[in-house]
């Protein structure tokens, strides 16, 4: 079984550049990097990953091809351009030449307008996405889900999905719209679900891994099995435990699984999904 983690970043910590990670996330105040990483892959039999932007600029795009040039267990790099610039036909031309680039991403979730995905330049610029064989990941909080449908139902063979499980309030048990709003946007066969960035999501001192079992049951019946992807969001998760509790969450509650379905969660859905060589 090739195992794909399909969600991580990689940075040099800078105070200004990172103000999000806050004291409770003072941990991972410090420089992460493919050597970093690549034991941690290797004690938990994963042979690859994709790494994702986690600055918005063409700087953060560059500094994560050039790691993927220089290290093979980086299998692709869901990097950021900005979509509502007049230019992105060539910027996505030009970050194209390289085959590691395989999506975008925008951190909608720290945007003050919440529906700027529906935004005409912006949809402008998803528009671009298919013809450079790119996916778009969707990082957002619960309350920008409604406006998910209008976007995905937009670009039907377009590949989205959605990071995070769309970061449901985990931490005090709460799934209100977040489950019904998900389901119907499963409804739309071109989205896919991580299944990551959970325990950030939930008491990060004192999470329980059965927390999170009423929102992994509500994803992979929503989602089904073919199109749900196993993501450990390192170094972010390091707030909260470690590579292997994240790992553990996510193996114990596939234990029940067939060996084949364990197989598409833990890498062939990844490797489809970014089109991964």
């Amino acid at each position: 079984m090739v195992k794909i983690d399909a969600h991580q970043h990689f940075w040099k910590y800078d105070y200004l550049k990172h103000e999000w990670i806050n004291e409770e996330m003072a941990v991972i105040r410090r420089d992460f990097l493919p050597e970093n990483l690549l034991p941690v892959l290797q004690e938990h039999g994963i042979e690859g990953c994709i790494a994702v932007q986690a600055d918005q600029t063409e700087a953060e795009t560059i500094f994560l091809l050039q790691l993927a040039k220089e290290h093979d267990f980086i299998k692709g790099v869901v990097g950021w351009v900005d979509l509502q610039c007049p230019a992105i036909e060539e910027w996505l031309h030009h970050f194209s030449r390289n085959d590691k680039f395989k999506g975008v991403r925008h951190i909608l979730q720290g945007e003050t307008q919440r529906d700027l995905m529906l935004d005409k330049a912006f949809l402008n610029g998803i528009s671009k996405l298919r013809q450079f064989d790119l996916s778009y990941d969707i990082l957002i909080f619960p309350d920008q889900l409604k406006y998910v449908p209008e976007l995905v139902g937009a670009f039907p063979d377009l590949r989205f999905v959605i990071d995070h499980m769309a970061k449901p309030d985990i931490k005090n048990k709460v799934m209100g719209d977040w489950k019904k709003e998900l389901e119907q946007i499963a409804q739309h066969e071109n989205v896919h679900c991580k299944l990551s960035g959970m325990v950030t999501e939930a008491d990060l001192k004192s999470w329980k891994a059965d927390d999170f079992t009423p929102y992994l049951d509500t994803v992979v019946e929503a989602f089904g099995i073919s199109r749900i992807l196993y993501g450990s969001d390192w170094p972010v998760c390091l707030s909260a435990g470690s590579y292997t509790d994240v790992m553990g969450i996510v193996a114990n509650y596939f234990s029940r699984f067939t060996a084949r379905e364990q197989e598409l969660f833990f890498g062939e859905n990844a490797s489809a999904f970014y089109r991964l060589s």
